[in-house]
């Protein structure tokens, strides 16, 4: 893929919101992330449509405008990648929320897609989730941690060998959070 230009950012936090051919963009991206090495969720690929349509369509049932969104980013009219921050209801931990499925599509990375959600991320959690913290776990040994430093994540711990991948692969669970 050779699409340049600014993403278009836009949310969804309502299943009502998401059309069959976005649901398709969206897990054909997901697949593609992880059968090229993603961190997205799926630890062991391949993994094909049907096997991740099982987890998108949970995660898009459970949209809501006050717990949990889509944040996803358009190039030229193609998913080059998305995220979903969640809150929390229990009001002793409804001031953060938790970002998963952080994932940009092999064929837009370099373009600033992943800088982009994050920046768009910090807004959205602020002024519309009116969230105060935000956390994120990352996979060890890819260089995430680099990456979300330069956005102003910062780590507060590690969990070592946390995540078997095979024999003599084991890798940290990364802890990060950002203050907004």
């Amino acid at each position: 893929m050779t699409h340049d230009g600014p993403p278009e950012l836009t949310q969804i936090t309502s299943h009502d919101e998401m059309p069959p051919e976005l649901r398709r963009e969206l897990i054909e991206c997901w697949v593609t992330v992880t059968n090229a090495g993603g961190a997205a969720g799926f630890p062991f690929p391949p993994v094909d449509f049907d096997q991740v349509a099982v987890v998108a369509d949970q995660l898009i049932a459970d949209l809501t405008p006050q717990r949990s969104h889509l944040l996803l980013a358009r190039v030229d009219g193609t998913l080059a990648g998305w995220l979903n921050v969640r809150s929390d209801a229990n009001p002793l931990i409804a001031h953060w929320g938790t970002v998963h499925h952080v994932q940009t599509h092999p064929g837009f990375r370099g373009k600033g897609i992943g800088a982009a959600l994050m920046r768009r991320l910090h807004r959205l959690a602020r002024e519309e989730m009116g969230l105060e913290q935000l956390h994120l776990a990352a996979r060890g040994g890819l260089g995430l941690e680099k990456f979300y430093g330069r956005l102003g994540w910062k780590e507060i711990g590690r969990w070592p060998g946390a995540l078997r991948f095979g024999p003599g692969d084991d890798r940290d669970e990364i802890l990060l959070v950002l203050d907004l």
